[in-house]
């Protein structure tokens, strides 16, 4: 169980003191109902309430998953907080498409929202929400109200925690509101509830206030990896400083990429450490991970929810994707990724770089190997030896894994028929002949003319040789039980390699490069670039053929591109786009999450990598240490690649290497479209993908897109808010 799990994410009484003050009028209870006085009457309570401001993040109401919502008259699907999120930064970029018609939701991959925008409104009230109770909890744990219940002791010390921490959730949505709307409504704690219009904030004035409230709560939080999981700590609050000083230059005009570097710095000594495996960030426990510094959690009991978890995964499931390879009942076939992102990828998920070919080998004559080695079950027909010239000559290689192996031969697979041995020992085989004995285990070749009734087993070794096999010496293969062939893991270059025996005068190549090998054929020229390969031959198939793979490949390609198409011509077909897999309701041994329907899967929303992607920027902008930042984007690499084979040099670093990077590495973690506006390719750009502007081939839109605007309702309402240019 996830350790915030332990005090209550569901609270059915919640903030009853909170007044109406127009666009922050979010808590629908009755105050006659319950006061702040009963809330706070019981010393729990006080932890309970902060779980409700981090439960925020992740349900929309008190029952789950709808129910008794927190803001009345928008849906709790959608309206949920990760959600409405995840549409404003990743349907608006590159990174996916949807291919629902639900009111707007075309128009944000599309940048055509307006100010009367549904999911718009709906995520803006969200934040707008998660601001207002925070500010709510502070009012109640002011020194003046705790000294007036008797609050003392342990429980005041934990309280001034729970403030900070507080504090950091207020700061992170209205940094979210900051990025996404620039100039907004501003009230905090120390105003008085009641019914007033807040006055709008300038992004420089706001930028100012998430400044220094996180500077001034980073001494109160508790210290890196030092609280409890799902909880803010100083690591979470020098993030979100980073993050803010990344994007300085787009907020205010100065750049402050110097102070971006130097967060990045503390959070990277933090002891936090780059998950080994990548796909683990992104499954069902993932909530073990030392990389990741601050989730949003879910769990299929205590966090349910149409949003957050539960739409990211079910949403990417459609076509011939099998649900429970995800650990979902079912998809709801919404998100795919666009042509532009997934050609960021090379196209070897799981590092395949050629695939074998079987021929013929099906089709051709068999005759049957049984013996000790499989039992003497002369029905099994795994063993056998083929004639490809179907002329009654038959050969192939069998595996012994032991001495002393004894075989005949039969040409039908059944206890009823004629089977063949040899005597007297002298290579010609008898009908009922006594078994003959391999004196030694390993692979053999076997030779049997069924017209003559002959036989001729010979041993023979396998080596992978040639000109591409960095080391320049043959590198011998080992039988693999499981695929039924000989393998070998090797560096190698592109300079081309072929399949030796122990026999000298034996060698396969590919003469036509179609993966299937003949004797004495042409150097096998399809390795793409030095790194670390995996080599397969199929030796025991008539039809010799081979495989390879790479094992520096990058694991973040996390795609299913069978029966989809790499582009998209109808928006509305799931098989056009490539699907994303990223994110499972699996664990790590395999193992499906608590509920089907609900995953227990933990959005990683701060994670160690994207600490080392931004002090790598921020390095190369500021004119910091190159070695430094090479080293942190290495980091990230190596372990992506599992080799140093991924690490890029000094030459290849620069900021284009960067975005693209952090699009491998952070894709669908509501990162790409703050990201695209920093590097000047959200909106007028030439940087341009499929259905961007509402065009096929896309379209720059005019610069004013890199803002959303202020919600028209809102706008209304409060006669202090200026609508942003261009709407």
């Amino acid at each position: 169980m996830k350790n915030i799990k332990i005090f209550a994410l569901l609270i059915a009484m919640f903030f009853a003191a909170t007044g109406c003050f127009k666009d922050l009028d979010t808590v629908p209870l009755d105050p006659l109902e319950i006061t702040s006085g009963t809330v706070y009457s019981d010393p729990a309570v006080y932890k309970q309430v902060l779980a409700k401001l981090y439960a925020g993040f992740a349900l929309s109401g008190q029952e789950g998953p709808a129910g008794q919502a927190d803001i009345s008259g928008i849906d709790e699907g959608f309206g949920q907080y990760l959600r409405g999120y995840w549409y404003h930064q990743e349907l608006t970029t590159d990174e996916a498409i949807i291919g629902w018609n639900d009111q707007t939701i075309q128009d944000f991959h599309k940048q055509t929202w307006t100010p009367g925008d549904g999911f718009i409104f709906a995520f803006y009230s969200r934040i707008f929400y998660q601001i207002s109770v925070c500010n709510e909890f502070l009012r109640e744990t002011t020194d003046a109200r705790l000294d007036s219940r008797g609050v003392s002791g342990q429980l005041r010390t934990d309280i001034a925690t729970y403030r900070a921490e507080a504090r950091f959730l207020r700061a992170l949505s209205y940094w979210h509101a900051l990025d996404l709307f620039r100039n907004v409504p501003f009230v905090t704690d120390e105003d008085a509830v009641g019914a007033f219009f807040p006055k709008q904030a300038t992004a420089a004035d706001l930028f100012s206030f998430i400044e220094s409230e996180l500077l001034a709560i980073e001494p109160a939080l508790a210290a890196p990896r030092s609280n409890e999981y799902g909880r803010a700590d100083r690591a979470a609050a020098w993030m979100l400083l980073a993050k803010l000083y990344l994007n300085a230059n787009v907020y205010t005009g100065q750049a402050r990429f110097a102070d971006c570097a130097n967060y990045c710095d503390k959070v990277i000594t933090a002891g936090y450490t780059l998950e080994p495996e990548y796909q683990h960030l992104f499954l069902a426990d993932n909530h073990r991970s030392n990389e990741i510094i601050f989730p949003i959690t879910f769990d299929g009991i205590n966090t349910r929810t149409w949003g957050g978890m539960t739409f990211i995964i079910n949403a990417a499931i459609g076509g011939n994707i099998n649900p429970s390879e995800q650990g979902v009942g079912g998809g709801w076939g919404g998100t795919r990724a666009t042509r532009q992102f997934i050609e960021k990828f090379p196209e070897t998920e799981g590092g395949l770089i050629a695939s074998p070919n079987a021929g013929e080998t099906a089709t051709y004559p068999k005759v049957y190997v049984p013996g000790s080695h499989q039992g003497n079950n002369p029905t099994e027909t795994s063993n056998s030896l083929s004639s490809p010239l179907r002329n009654n000559v038959f050969d192939g290689y069998k595996y012994f894994p032991d001495a002393n192996t004894t075989i005949r031969f039969t040409r039908i697979p059944s206890n009823s028929a004629p089977i063949y041995g040899d005597t007297n020992g002298d290579g010609t085989l008898e009908l009922n002949g006594a078994p003959i004995t391999v004196p030694t285990a390993g692979l053999h070749y076997i030779r049997v003319n069924w017209t003559q009734l002959s036989y001729q087993i010979v041993r023979r070794d396998w080596f992978v040789e040639g000109p591409g096999v960095s080391s320049g010496q043959p590198v011998p293969m080992t039988w693999d039980p499981t695929l039924r062939a000989v393998v070998a893991n090797l560096n190698m270059t592109a300079a081309g390699f072929k399949f030796v025996s122990s026999d000298p005068t034996v060698n396969l190549g590919d003469n036509a490069g179609n993966g299937l090998l003949s004797q004495g054929g042409a150097t096998i020229n399809r390795i793409p670039g030095s790194g670390s390969y995996r080599i397969v031959l199929f030796i025991n198939q008539p039809d010799y053929t081979y495989q390879i793979n790479s094992t520096s490949f990058d694991r973040r390609g996390i795609f299913h591109r069978p029966g989809q198409s790499l582009d998209i011509d109808d928006v509305t077909l799931f098989t056009q786009g490539i699907a994303v897999k990223k994110f499972k309701n699996v664990t790590s041994t395999g193992a499906q999450g608590s509920n089907a329907t609900f995953p227990d899967t933990d959005f990683p929303m701060f994670r160690l990598a994207d600490a080392y992607l931004m002090g790598a920027e921020a390095l190369l902008r500021s004119g910091g240490s190159r070695s430094k930042a090479l080293e942190y984007v290495n980091a990230v690499r190596t372990r992506a690649f599992k080799s140093v084979a991924g690490s890029v040099t000094d030459s290849q670093l620069n900021l284009d290497l960067i975005l693209d990077e952090r699009a491998r590495e952070l894709y669908w973690e509501c990162h790409r479209r703050t990201d695209l506006i920093r590097f000047n390719r959200f909106s007028q750009s030439d940087y341009l993908w499929q259905w961007k502007g509402g065009v096929k081939d896309g379209a720059v839109v005019p610069v004013y897109r890199n803002v959303f605007p202020i919600p028209s309702a809102d706008i209304n309402a409060n006669p202090n808010l200026q609508q942003n240019t261009g709407y």
